[in-house]
């Protein structure tokens, strides 16, 4: 099953973008928000773009997603480590 997003044409012209570019920033943005929020796996996140694990994250770093969650105690004690 696809799920298909609308946007207006004027959009694109606002944009000064191509359809397929926007559509795949609009899909990277979609992804890494989910991923960020632990609701997505990397493997799928990946598997939807069609790329592998190592190019899912460079992507989302390059487009300033996070890719690495720690725990809060876990980032305290590393913090607190010498």
């Amino acid at each position: 099953m696809d799920v298909q997003v609308v946007f207006p044409e004027e959009l694109l012209v606002a944009l000064k973008e191509d359809r397929e570019s926007f559509r795949k920033k609009v899909l990277l943005y979609t992804l890494g928000k989910l991923y960020e929020q632990g609701r997505i796996s990397a493997g799928l996140g990946a598997r939807i773009l069609g790329c592998d694990r190592q190019e899912f994250y460079r992507l989302l770093s390059e487009h300033g997603f996070s890719v690495i969650d720690y725990p809060e105690e876990e980032l305290t004690r590393e913090a607190n480590s010498e």
